[in-house]
């Protein structure tokens, strides 16, 4: 069992990249960490992490290692949770990693629901636009919308089952620049972008009676966050397009009015992956117990390279 908790150390530490954030994530000392993987490191007779005084990466061992142990210390957690699944109240941590749009609107009343339901479960969230793969990063699970479902997952439908994105702008910059008629006509006016964490700025999506348009529009502002962007279009500067509920409240205060509307693209909600295994963390399955009780669903796992669709 020692060896079992300096393994766990080592896992840790490589994911988080350092011995603090480590510590931080464990609620332990990082001097209590080092000491844990330097006693695995004299056992094993190799160096497992590079440490300099700004990062700390595995080395090639170090990460043939940790690929290896991932899966087997999932699985080692989850047989010990489903003993603590056959209680009439599950303990515990569910670790869950979001896209900011879930994070902020449909997370919040799910998540007050649940954690009354379940008072000795902790649920810590991460909310990440990037695409990463959760469970390697040490999530229970993951939410993503279809089109990034990874494969072999099952999918259990949360939150709206259609979103849309949305175009408005103040009506003070259309009273001067004219309302946009087609989507083309978006390259002519000053748009407001968003730049995603990972660098990448997404074309704008229009479509009706089945004909998509996509569209890589100009303006004045490029940001990363939603509440820079949307006082920017409050305050004139030009036509946003984001999801329908960030700008539900200024358009029915008519603080910002529809551009397009028409045109408006629809798409399917969000859904919560995880692994299709039988032994699953008892925290995970209370939450998809509750999530199966509020939609009645739920997706087998899907082999297409996109994933489980509906």
């Amino acid at each position: 069992m020692d060896d079992l908790g300096d393994l766990d150390a080592f896992t840790v530490v490589a994911r988080a990249r350092g011995f603090r954030g480590a510590a931080a994530i464990r609620g332990v000392s990082a001097s209590g960490l080092s000491e844990a993987v330097r006693r695995l490191e004299h056992r094993l007779g190799v160096r497992l992490l590079n440490r300099t005084t700004r990062s700390v990466t595995p080395t090639e061992a170090g990460s043939r290692l940790l690929e290896r142990l991932t899966p087997a210390l999932r699985e080692v957690a989850a047989a010990l949770d489903a003993v603590n699944a056959t209680g009439n109240s599950p303990t515990g941590t569910l670790r869950l990693n979001v896209p900011t749009i879930v994070a902020r609107w449909v997370l919040p009343p799910i998540a007050g629901r649940f954690l009354a339901a379940h008072k000795g479960i902790t649920l810590e969230v991460s909310a990440n636009d990037s695409f990463i793969d959760v469970l390697a990063a040490g999530f229970d699970a993951g939410v993503r919308y279809d089109e990034r479902l990874e494969r072999g997952m099952i999918a259990v439908p949360i939150g709206p089952r259609r979103q849309r994105f949305v175009c408005a702008a103040a009506p003070a910059y259309l009273q001067a620049n004219g309302h946009p008629v087609l989507p083309g006509d978006l390259l002519s006016h000053a748009c407001i972008r968003h730049r995603f964490a990972s660098g990448v700025t997404l074309p704008w999506e229009f479509e009706r009676d089945g004909k998509v348009i996509r569209i890589a529009p100009s303006g004045p502002l490029l940001a990363t966050t939603i509440e820079l962007e949307l006082g920017a279009a409050l305050n004139g500067l030009g036509l946003i397009y984001m999801f329908e509920e960030d700008v539900a409240a200024a358009l029915d205060s008519g603080a910002l009015e529809p551009v397009l509307p028409e045109w408006w693209q629809e798409f399917s909600g969000p859904f919560l992956y995880y692994p299709s295994r039988n032994l699953m963390p008892a925290p995970l399955r209370a939450f998809v117990n509750f999530l199966k009780m509020r939609t009645g669903t739920e997706q087998p796992p899907h082999q297409s390279p996109h994933g489980t669709r509906t």
